[in-house]
């Protein structure tokens, strides 16, 4: 049984209650970050504590707990958890007011919810997928304009990790205007002519911790870099793909619909970008 923390306290999962009228439940009013766990310690730690409080100053949300705190609850929930390879997911919402309203409540009166749980994920760092590629398939985007604000408003990129499933593939790319946005919960790249081209930051993408720290990484190895949009054509005939996030690192895209990159199989880019990522990453873990 995993000990959770919930506004303030590390109580067993079976105890721990919300309440009916969170606006986290009612609205999906909240904002969340996940941060993986490498030999019992955080990753890009620091990255995601600052995005977080991006998330909440654009959704006029104050957050109930300091920087200093919030590692310390997630070095205390590695301990009690036992966590060596694993994720720690963080969720705060507005809090609940005590009845349904459009209208924010007071933040006076009421207080934001915080939560988090870990996930154990032995192996994590030594996913089997990353040696053999995943497929993708490309949606629709249809998600609202803000999408550089890490809220809990999942449903869509579940709907497209669902979409992927039944068409026998790993994940969804999105699509806006023939252009690719990003996954369902990574950002995407191509690479063509050893060029790693990636959508430059907006509104229109989730600005991804990972995704910051592989690019930087590119850059000292003397890898060119371009950030702009790219369509789904130049993806579906380039020579490699992959996809950054918390959870996978730097993991290949061997196949685009119907159209297989390459020989099918990791190009040179992407294996060496996660090989890079991980030695450094856990060399400045916390």
């Amino acid at each position: 049984m995993r000990t959770v923390y919930l506004n303030g306290e590390y109580i067993p999962e079976t105890e721990a209650r919300v309440s009916v009228f969170d606006r986290g439940f009612l609205m999906a009013d909240g904002v969340y970050e996940v941060t993986s766990v490498l030999g019992g310690k955080l990753i890009d730690f620091d990255g995601h504590a600052v995005r977080l409080e991006r998330s909440l100053d654009a959704l006029e949300m104050r957050s109930p707990i300091s920087k200093e705190d919030l590692l310390g609850v997630h070095r205390e929930l590695v301990r009690l958890n036992d966590i060596d390879e694993g994720m720690i997911y963080l969720q705060i919402t507005r809090g609940a007011p005590g009845d349904r309203d459009f209208v924010f409540p007071d933040p006076e009166t009421t207080m934001p919810t915080i939560v988090l749980f870990t996930q154990n994920k032995p192996g994590l760092a030594d996913n089997p997928a990353a040696k053999k590629g995943i497929r993708v398939i490309s949606i629709d985007d249809i998600r609202w304009g803000r999408r550089d604000i890490k809220t809990v408003q999942l449903l869509y990129p579940s709907m497209g990790k669902m979409m992927a499933k039944k068409a026998g593939a790993d994940d969804a790319w999105m699509i806006e205007d023939g252009f690719v946005t990003e996954g369902t919960s990574n950002n995407a790249y191509i690479v063509k002519g050893n060029k790693i081209i990636t959508r430059a930051l907006s509104n229109d993408i989730l600005h991804g911790i990972t995704r910051a720290a592989v690019l930087r990484f590119a850059r000292e190895a003397q890898m060119e870099v371009e950030e702009r949009n790219f369509t789904l054509e130049e993806a579906r005939n380039a020579d490699e793909a992959f996809v950054t996030s918390a959870s996978t690192f730097v993991m290949p895209v061997v196949q685009i619909d119907d159209a297989v990159l390459g020989d099918g199989t990791p190009g040179r880019v992407a294996p060496r970008l996660r090989e890079i990522y991980l030695e450094e990453s856990m060399r400045a873990a916390v």
